[in-house]
């Protein structure tokens, strides 16, 4: 054990689990983003926080559509709606990952630079 030495993480770890709905992000942010603050960890966190964040209010709006989609013309409009939507952030939760996997700080489409403005704080 003497011979032991803790590794350092640049927080690309932190930043890729983070991605991982909103219970990995709370765990890359209290258990290894607040031990070990790195300008890399902080970019991904404050994205993903944003992502998550709207990612929750849009479909719980898309939700609110739906039901007055039922309502008015049946329910498939309603699901395209919905699959729309979640293709959407699919697609960007890739290109953000993806980003995150290569330690880079590469912005995600339409919440990478809000993100970095509104949390900067993290």
């Amino acid at each position: 054990m003497e011979n032991y030495k803790p590794t350092t993480d640049d927080g690309k770890t932190a930043g890729i689990i983070s991605y991982f709905t909103l219970i990995g992000w709370l765990i890359a942010y209290f258990a290894m983003y607040a031990n070990n603050k790195t300008p890399l960890a902080a970019y991904q966190l404050r994205q993903t926080l944003l992502f998550h964040l709207a990612s929750i209010v849009v479909s719980w709006a898309a939700a609110l559509i739906i039901g007055m989609a039922f309502v008015t013309s049946g329910v498939f409009i309603g699901m395209s709606i919905i699959w729309i939507v979640r293709l959407g952030f699919l697609i960007i939760w890739i290109i953000g990952l993806i980003g995150a996997v290569n330690g880079e700080r590469k912005p995600m489409p339409l919440i990478g630079e809000p993100a970095q403005n509104m949390f900067s704080g993290i």
